[in-house]
């Protein structure tokens, strides 16, 4: 029997199709809304086209919803344009609705940090796409302590998973490890780097939407243990009996490239992650909500098996 309560999942990339199959899993009524009104959605699961810029569309959109889930995406060189805007139009939509925001973050507002990542850890970025990441933080909290709407946030570390294709982890890995061609890899691959499994991350959403604990607040989602880059490459290699190989960008590649290409500036500014040991403190969450993890090895064989469907 379908709940009666409307979740709305705003972006149908892999993370709100993830969230979307999670919610579904569960038995609950899932409208998804992107600008396009199409996606590669179960037949049962309603698309409706909405765009959070547009106030009358996206009202539309999201009339009657329940919880609203920000799982947009912007092009990696937007980002200072493109989401503050977006953030500002599902908060418009969740006051008129009087629904819930769950807001699907990252971890770049932090900056670099020698120490394991905590929520309450200050805004220390100087990168544009860190502080954009930052405002739309601060927007959605804000509002909430006003009272406008309920409000909270889960961040993640990278993920992987089913459809993700444009990551640490994705088609440059996995695609190459089914082609048995080498993988296209940044930065130090032998130091320790959290990966989430996307659907563990989904999951951690729709926990937070789940309970009135989790609002006004910030929470990193648990993960499997911490491995290595090139580990976690060993690993996906191995599960199609290849021998691991890689292609790794130089930094000064990377520096040259960015002074041409748009998206390599990009990159460029968030290359730090990759260079130093990347970890990240799950430990509130764990203590409210528990640590229900996907292993890795699960994870990997799960992904791959998509992307044995999907390859492009």
């Amino acid at each position: 029997m379908k709940s009666e309560e409307l979740h709305v999942v705003i972006g149908t990339g892999p993370l709100g199709m993830a969230v979307m199959e999670q919610l579904d899993a569960q038995g609950k009524h899932v409208r998804m809304v992107n600008r396009s009104g199409t996606a590669d959605a179960p037949n049962h699961i309603k698309v409706v086209k909405g765009d959070a810029t547009d106030e009358g569309s996206f009202s539309q959109a999201c009339h009657g919803a329940t919880i609203i889930y920000n799982c947009t995406k912007a092009p990696y060189t937007e980002w200072p344009e493109k989401f503050p805007p977006i953030m500002d139009g599902i908060i418009k939509a969740a006051t008129q609705e009087g629904a819930k925001v769950v807001y699907a973050d990252n971890l770049y507002m932090y900056g670099y940090s020698k120490d394991s990542l905590a929520e309450e850890m200050p805004n220390a970025t100087t990168g544009r796409k860190g502080i954009t990441r930052a405002k739309m933080a601060d927007q959605l909290l804000d509002a909430h302590h006003k009272g406008l709407i309920r409000a909270t946030i889960g961040r993640a570390p990278d993920f992987y998973g089913p459809r993700v294709l444009d990551s640490a982890l994705g088609e440059r890995v996995f695609g190459a490890a089914l082609s048995d061609k080498p993988a296209e890899v940044l930065g130090d691959i032998d130091t320790p780097h959290a990966y989430i499994y996307i659907r563990d991350f989904a999951k951690g959403l729709v926990r937070l939407g789940e309970h009135k604990e989790a609002l006004g607040q910030i929470w990193h989602i648990p993960f499997s243990d911490v491995l290595t880059t090139r580990q976690m490459i060993n690993n996906i290699y191995r599960l199609v009996e290849h021998e691991p190989k890689f292609r790794i960008a130089p930094k000064l590649f990377v520096s040259v490239l960015s002074l041409f290409n748009a998206n390599m500036r990009e990159i460029k500014e968030m290359l730090y992650l990759f260079e130093e040991p990347f970890l990240v403190d799950t430990s509130k969450y764990e203590k409210v909500f528990g640590r229900d993890v996907t292993p890795h090895e699960v994870a990997i064989k799960e992904t791959m098996e998509w992307f044995k469907h999907h390859q492009r």
